[in-house]
């Protein structure tokens, strides 16, 4: 990896080529003059960092070469410099590359017509390296593409993640929605229960005090009942785990009606121990939110029924109060979300929600759910 990140030393094998390339030393008089053309070469060291800079350093010293007739035969390391550094520019995608092969091609014609008609075979020396300026655009061509395919593939792979992080997002949002509608159904419905009971405690406390007792261990129970599924559900939200204790379903129906105070009936039909757990949830959920507006907003005196009809594939739910002749109390206000939960819950499982005011004063909550919805 250190190396991978020392570009520079890359290029030792580059040099090395370079020295390979060196003229033919014929007497002791000419060599440190024939060896001062590498000179020009030490720029391509800086190439990545300074590219044009390096490519027209590079053009002069080899015209510098060309023009001296006793560097003018040394040519192979003037085109392999020049080999590289158009390598090096058609990589990086510098538009200077054109510019930088058109001087390339007019120094090599510069040469083969003023020394290249000396030679054996004039056409070969003077075209002799335009194969090897192809290979090096070419291959800066192919290690450019190939550099763009693999930054595409790694901002594909960063999109895709965050498109993931983004539904995991999504997923735990939508998780804490639920939740949240589920402690609102379940307080709400439990502390409705409290304080209802503890006001009727209040006003039986002189004239029935086996009443009052009777009261205080429903609000003991309610309460302990309510602190258990707060616990769970919070410790879902926090911890992210399913839920230890099983959701409530139909089964549980008597004690959420006992636990009202009010005179309710309860009707069920059809078996009830078949139907899919996700339906069975939804559907005491409704009944729980409806009986907690009726402890809201009905006379203490109203009576209520429960009837849970199912057959085939459909499970219907209806919740009635009678419009009692008590006057109703103050002091519990709703949160404007129960009915909209409710809808929610119905729309899950492509069914139906009516629900209205009855003749009487009272109130009809009336919802009918898909067991077969997908």
């Amino acid at each position: 990896m250190w190396v991978r990140k020392q570009r520079w030393l890359l290029d030792l094998p580059l040099y090395a080529v370079f020295v390979a390339f060196g003229p033919n030393i014929a007497d002791q008089e000419t060599w440190l003059i024939r060896m001062a053309s590498m000179l020009f070469l030490l720029p391509l060291l800086l190439r990545r960092r300074f590219p044009r800079t390096v490519a027209l350093l590079i053009l002069i010293g080899v015209a510098i070469v060309y023009t001296n007739e006793v560097w003018a035969y040394d040519r192979g390391r003037s085109d392999l410099a020049m080999a590289v550094m158009l390598y090096t520019l058609v990589k990086a995608g510098d538009r200077w590359f054109i510019g930088f092969a058109v001087a390339v091609v007019g120094l090599d014609a510069f040469w083969g017509f003023t020394w290249g008609t000396n030679t054996l075979n004039p056409t070969l020396t003077i075209f002799g390296a335009l194969p090897l300026y192809l290979a090096a655009w070419a291959l800066g061509a192919f290690f450019r593409t190939k550099e763009h395919l693999a930054e595409e593939e790694r901002l594909r792979a960063e999109l895709a993640a965050s498109e993931e992080q983004a539904r995991s997002r999504a997923s735990v949002a939508e998780e804490r929605t639920r939740i949240a509608r589920e402690l609102h159904d379940v307080l709400a419905h439990s502390m409705s229960v409290i304080v209802l009971n503890a006001e009727g405690a209040k006003l039986a406390r002189h004239h029935d005090p086996d009443a009052v007792d009777r009261t205080l261990d429903t609000i003991s129970k309610t309460g302990r009942s309510a602190l258990a599924e707060l616990r769970r559900l919070l410790e879902v939200m926090h911890a992210g785990e399913p839920a230890r204790a099983p959701q409530p379903t139909l089964d549980q129906l008597r004690t959420l009606v006992a636990q009202s105070g009010r005179d309710i009936t309860l009707e069920v039909d059809g078996d009830i121990a078949d139907l899919p757990a996700g339906v069975a949830l939804q559907a005491y959920r409704i009944v729980q939110e409806a009986l907690t507006n009726m402890l809201k907003h009905a006379p203490p005196d109203a009576t209520g029924r429960v009837r849970v009809v199912f057959a085939g594939p459909e499970i219907h739910v209806e919740v009635t109060n009678s419009g009692g002749r008590q006057p109703v109390e103050a002091g519990l206000p709703g949160s404007g979300r129960g009915l909209t939960g409710m809808a929610q819950r119905v729309a899950m499982y492509h069914g139906k929600l009516e629900t209205g005011a009855l003749p009487d004063g009272g109130y009809r909550v009336s919802a009918t759910l898909r067991t077969d919805a997908a």
